[in-house]
């Protein structure tokens, strides 16, 4: 998935547990490693803004998108290729 979640990295900021961190948000622990490790595939405003009251940060430092790597398939000209030879057809 392209968002990293960097929980684990404001916990140990805040030199927080993960335990407390649930208590003080007002959610499972279970549902905070959900999150933390990542396999969320979604996360209310009003959890984000808990979690960024608690920790004392904004939304960008728990939440980052990364670029996924595309695999292009064999064989298949990159978007240069195509560029420079439409462009040697019409000289």
């Amino acid at each position: 998935m392209p968002i990293a979640v960097d929980i684990d990295v404001m916990l140990a900021r805040r030199k927080m547990s993960v335990g407390e961190l649930a208590d003080r948000v007002g959610i499972t622990p279970a549902n905070l490693a959900v999150l933390k490790n990542g396999r969320a595939k979604a996360v209310r405003f009003a959890t984000l803004a808990a979690l960024c009251e608690v920790l004392k940060c904004q939304p960008g430092d728990l939440l980052r998108w990364e670029a996924e790597e595309a695999e292009e398939p064999e064989g298949a000209a990159g978007a240069e290729e195509v560029a420079g030879a439409a462009g040697a057809a019409d000289r």
